[in-house]
């Protein structure tokens, strides 16, 4: 079994599907694609190649439904990243008498006193080249999700209502406290467009503190771990969840992870992906850092950190879990949504157009009857 990688997995693998010439086992970037493989019947079900008995003692719920269609498993999720991460120095917080807040309004207030003090809430970075605008997304997805809660939030993911509902006009309005709040960003609206989404990973450990915190997906550590070297994992940064905005709705968690098929059934392909789902298996690589097992019977002592530790806890122990939104999107609509967020950081008075622009895209690519 030779390992083939490519950029461009989506044409590639449906070209090869095509042809009758498919891969073995496959890794695929979110459920979507999985979801549109099984309807055309290109994917062997998992529960005639694996111990069921054993994966739903390994495996918690939310990942074993994000990897089922029509009630069949198809897909094990393998290296996870949590989008339920915010970043900031432990340092800067003692030295000032901060508190790590808990909920959406302790957090407001936290940043209206780092204001009054003189300093900045939050660096939000949203360059990102070809792809500018995904980090307001992320914000926005997971809002969606701890203020609507996971029914809205997958209805909305498959355009079941229109991107002129209240709670995604909601989620925008709600990213918006933040981001149009004077003085509450690094560079305000304009410093949210330009700064790159890795060079603000670092804003928070400047001296001073460019800014106190930053919402970012897990791989942020990564980042961190790079540009400080010498920086000790939970004293000179560390994170806290996305805090609890409606308590019927606490600790939903956004993220993404590696989707693992099988497009070709052989003893081969079944011996892999057995093992890839064990805990065996993914404590090989979570030793390695820059990766978080699904599997929650992965030691967390395999961990090189106490981050890593913390972000593995929270996938695995999550309740409600959803893959990014823009991830399980057509790719048009993705685009549509990107540039939908950087418009409203720039003009939210536009919000009205903005959302049915956006909602004429989804139509269009999703078909007219869908989403209300």
């Amino acid at each position: 079994m030779a390992f083939v990688s490519t950029r461009d997995l989506n044409a590639v693998l449906t070209t090869r599907l095509a042809a009758g010439d498919p891969p073995e086992v496959s890794i695929l970037p979110n459920p979507g694609f999985m979801h549109e493989l099984a309807d055309s019947r290109k994917l062997v079900p998992l529960h005639t190649v694996l111990d069921m008995n054993r994966i739903r003692r390994d495996y918690a719920s939310s990942w074993l439904d994000l990897g089922t269609h029509h009630r069949k498993l198809y897909a094990i999720f393998y290296k996870a990243t949590s989008k339920g991460t915010i970043w900031y120095s432990p340092k800067n917080f003692r030295a000032k008498g901060y508190s790590v807040p808990k909920t959406w309004e302790e957090m407001l207030a936290l940043s209206d006193k780092i204001v009054s003090q003189g300093g900045t809430p939050w660096v939000i970075a949203a360059e990102s080249g070809a792809a500018t605008g995904w980090p307001l997304t992320d914000w926005i997805e997971i809002i969606v999700l701890n203020t609507s809660g996971p029914d809205i939030y997958d209805r909305w993911a498959a355009h079941e209502i229109p991107w002129t509902a209240p709670a995604i006009r909601r989620g925008f309005e709600t990213l918006g406290r933040i981001v149009h709040t004077p003085k509450y960003v690094y560079g305000g609206p304009t410093g949210v467009l330009a700064t790159n989404f890795i060079n603000g990973a670092y804003v928070p450990y400047t001296s001073p503190p460019g800014a106190y915190m930053n919402y970012l997906g897990g791989f942020a550590q990564t980042f961190i771990k790079r540009h400080y070297p010498n920086f000790e994992p939970g004293e000179d940064y560390a994170l806290f969840p996305f805090p609890t905005i409606e308590p019927e709705h606490a600790g939903g968690i956004t993220g993404g992870a590696d989707v693992i098929v099988l497009t070709k059934d052989t003893p081969g392909a079944r011996s892999l992906i057995q093992y890839l789902s064990t805990a065996k298996a993914q404590e090989i690589w979570a030793k390695k850092g820059g990766f978080i097992a699904s599997n929650k019977n992965v030691k967390l002592d395999v961990y090189p950190d106490v981050i890593a530790r913390q972000m593995a806890l929270q996938l695995t122990n999550a309740t409600v879990f959803r893959f990014d939104g823009s991830d399980l999107m057509p790719a048009k609509v993705s685009d549509a949504f990107w540039k939908a967020a950087l418009e409203y950081v720039n003009d939210p008075a536009k919000l009205d157009k903005i959302l049915k622009s956006v909602e004429e895209v989804a139509s269009d690519a999703y078909g007219k009857g869908k989403g209300g």
